[in-house]
């Protein structure tokens, strides 16, 4: 039986926060002290196993924008439309323009409802509500609570018109059903094309209101501008993002571009070449992989021009394009950029304000495509006749980077899958900057649940998905036996890591 009073100690030097919240999926962060009260390490641990990449063997290819979709719930659109590209590919098949368009259309419709998700219920409150305010109002309620019944209304209409158009156009919601290799499963009519202008005109309003509102509440607030800009919440990588053949922001296609701390192009690669520059590493302490920039190696949770950890998401991206892609989110990029002090940004928390940039050029995309007259051209479909043997899919989901790679025997049965989501490309960025944040912000007797709160804001800002993220297997599961005394205190502990070690805690 080890010592009471020793193993007191050790948890006395240890604060766990879990489960942390309002992310999808499932996390938890261990955060562990010095004799003096000072953060020693800290950890962003994902503890859930999902082995979306080992159900997909055996399964036909075309089977996949479906079986991914139901990797997330929040993010399904993204999987869907990465997962049809990658049919493209692998039938060496090109969708007609028709058809092209609607996926970019209904894809910008995701990704502007997506960002007003996390804007007004996910990282919203934080600022809107405060990062020390109580935890029973740092939610959807307590933002209208301080904007207003009216505004939030507002965010649940729209939120719900969005939707709607997306059900409208891709069969449903959650788990579309419109895409195939080579096309579309469905047109969009003149009619229905009239309902897409309408709420597009909406969206565009509402992202205008939105970006006004973030200024106002959070840019008008210094010490909101002062947090956001802090070295607490600053990190010099690489970034990763699709643009154009001018370098503008894209969510649906393009290449893949990366830029250097300072700025400067380091890579441009189309999704084919993806593996000569990313690679995965593995920790034992949790389930999801780092992704690295592969030329640079893995030097560890390092930060700087000889490290090969970068960014993804809406920061990263604001910071790999040259420009936004539609006239109102481009004037607000460059306002972006000249009050944040030029490209790139490196303060984490601006991915709030990037994301409000985005969806004013989401809903800017959308309005366009709806308003084009080849969207209701009714030949929406290539049929595929290629035998196919290997296909990759890029797309730029709400929290960055999407690619999925599909290796098949010649009658299409999927031999092997690989998923390169956004929280994993973000993986080790986040995991640095919780650390950092729990570095700055814990001192010796300060403990509260509000500076806890502010530690988690730290990975909230690249709005994470851990129910995609979490493709790692380690040689065996981990397992934690802990023993309590009479008066509920931790006097003896058992760990078992994902290496197979046993350790005393």
């Amino acid at each position: 039986m080890p010592d009471v009073k020793q193993v007191a100690e050790t948890v006395r030097r240890r604060v766990t926060i879990d489960p942390i919240t309002r992310l999808e999926g499932h996390g938890k962060i261990d955060i562990f002290l010095s004799e003096q009260g000072e953060v020693e390490r800290a950890y962003f641990q994902i503890p859930e196993l999902r082995g979306f990449e080992k159900f997909a063997e055996g399964r036909p290819a075309e089977d996949m924008p479906q079986i991914t979709s139901r990797i997330c719930g929040v993010c399904p659109t993204a999987h869907h439309m990465a997962a049809t590209k990658a049919l493209d590919d692998l039938y060496q098949v090109e969708a007609p323009p028709a058809a092209r368009k609607i996926r970019e259309l209904v894809y910008n419709i995701f990704m502007a409802e997506d960002h007003a998700l996390h804007f007004y219920f996910l990282g919203g409150p934080d600022f809107i509500v405060g990062p020390t305010a109580p935890a029973a109002e740092r939610n959807v309620l307590g933002v209208i609570a301080k904007v207003g019944l009216e505004v939030g209304k507002k965010v649940i209409i729209m939120r719900r018109r969005l939707r709607e158009l997306i059900t409208l156009a891709g069969g449903k919601v959650v788990h579309p059903v419109l895409g195939l290799p080579g096309g579309v499963a469905k047109r969009v009519t003149p009619e229905h094309a009239a309902q897409f202008k309408e709420v597009a005109a909406e969206a565009v309003e509402f992202a205008q209101f939105t970006l006004g509102a973030f200024e106002k509440l959070v840019l008008g607030n210094s010490d909101y501008v002062n947090l956001i800009c802090s070295d607490t919440f600053t990190h010099r990588t690489h970034y990763m993002g699709l643009v154009d053949g001018n370098n503008r922001m894209n969510f649906y296609d393009g290449q893949i571009r990366v830029v250097t701390p300072a700025g400067a192009e380091w890579a441009k690669f189309r999704v084919q070449d993806y593996l000569n520059y990313v690679a995965e590493h593995v920790e034992p302490w949790s389930y999801m992989k780092f992704c690295f920039l592969k030329p640079l190696g893995w030097t560890g949770f390092s930060e700087g021009a000889e490290s090969g950890v970068y960014c993804v998401a809406p920061l990263a991206r604001l910071n790999v394009a040259e420009g936004m892609s539609t006239p109102l989110a481009h004037e607000a990029y460059e306002k972006f950029h000249a009050t944040l002090g030029g490209r790139p940004v490196h303060h984490t928390l601006a991915n709030h304000w990037a994301r409000v940039v985005e969806l004013l050029n989401a809903a800017e995309r959308m309005q366009e495509l709806a308003n084009d007259p080849e969207i209701t051209d009714p030949h929406v479909r290539t049929i595929p006749t290629a035998t196919p043997k290997e296909g990759m899919g890029v797309i730029e989901a709400p929290r960055g980077t999407l690619i999925h790679h599909y290796q098949t025997d010649e009658k299409g049965i999927i031999q092997k899958a690989n998923l390169i989501v956004a929280t994993q490309n973000n993986a080790a960025r986040i995991a640095m900057s919780v650390e950092k944040a729990a570095k700055g912000l814990v001192k010796p007797g300060n403990i509260s649940e509000g500076l806890l709160n502010m530690i988690e804001m730290a990975f909230r800002a690249y709005d994470p998905c851990m129910g995609c993220a979490t493709h790692s297997l380690p040689g065996s599961m981990p397992l934690h036996i802990r023993v309590h005394d009479h008066g509920r205190n931790m006097v003896a502990g058992l760990r078992r890591d994902a290496d197979g070690s046993v350790h005393k805690t």
